[in-house]
């Protein structure tokens, strides 16, 4: 896939494999995970803690899809219990400037879309014009 071309053949392999890893790290909680990670290793009850609203079959899901990609690295130390802890990967950290780029805009835009999608379900809600 040529990221300069004007157009893109959204049927090629490397666009598909692209939208496969967009879709990845897109994922509203591979997100939040990504940002609190960024700041260090983490347990994974202190993601679970800190990741409002994930369930923990989700976590385990998310954690997992991460790890299998590259991003994130599973440590289990071998004390008893076992204690285990959620890492970046040197891959995982070279998207946290992104990822925190994103997270930024959302949170810097939360109330301008909030405002967007009470108008657009304001005008929904009205009666169309002449139909009385």
């Amino acid at each position: 896939m040529n990221v300069t071309s004007k157009t893109h053949d959204i049927a090629t392999t490397d666009c598909q494999r692209v939208s496969q890893v967009l879709a990845r790290v897109g994922e509203k909680w591979s997100v939040l995970i990504i940002m609190l990670l960024a700041s260090g290793p983490h347990r994974f009850t202190a993601i679970k803690r800190a990741v409002n609203g994930i369930s923990q079959r989700m976590l385990t899901l998310c954690l997992r899809g991460l790890e299998r990609d590259g991003l994130i690295k599973r440590t289990v130390h071998a004390v008893m219990p076992p204690h285990v802890e959620y890492s970046l990967t040197p891959l995982g950290q070279s998207l946290t400037e992104p990822v925190m780029a994103l997270g930024g805009w959302a949170l810097a835009h939360v109330a301008d879309i909030d405002a967007a999608r009470e108008a657009f379900d304001n005008a929904e809600a009205a009666p169309a014009p002449g139909t009385r």
